[in-house]
């Protein structure tokens, strides 16, 4: 697991010391620090898709990083809609990606205009 935080910035200097905690992510284990958000924990372990377009499948991430747009939402110990960019990880944490989901009405009201 590659870690890509900056560590040692030259203005804002050294990073304190803080302790890690674990969680999973899709069932895959990762580490992060007290007081990290877990979009900032999932990023720094080099993971970019949150979850997928519900309707269309693409991949979607961190956008605003500032809780606006909905676009880093994950399920956190089966609450799902959780924004990543909000949320601080706390050890433990089992957090889901978003997932396709059917989408029944559009092929019916497709098969009404044809």
């Amino acid at each position: 697991m590659t870690d890509r935080r900056i560590l040692h910035h030259p203005v804002l200097g050294t990073m304190p010391e803080r302790n890690t905690v674990h969680f999973t992510f899709d069932g895959k284990t990762y580490k992060g620090f007290e007081g990290e958000t877990i979009a900032a924990a999932l990023l720094a372990s080099g993971v970019r898709t949150l979850r997928v377009h519900e309707e269309i499948g693409t991949p979607r991430g961190i956008y605003c990083n500032i809780g606006h747009c909905f676009e880093c939402r994950v399920t956190v110990n089966g609450q799902p809609g959780v924004r990543s960019c909000l949320t601080e990880i706390k050890d433990g944490m089992v957090i889901e990606s978003g997932k396709r989901q059917p989408t029944p009405l559009k092929r019916k009201e497709a098969a009404r205009h044809v």
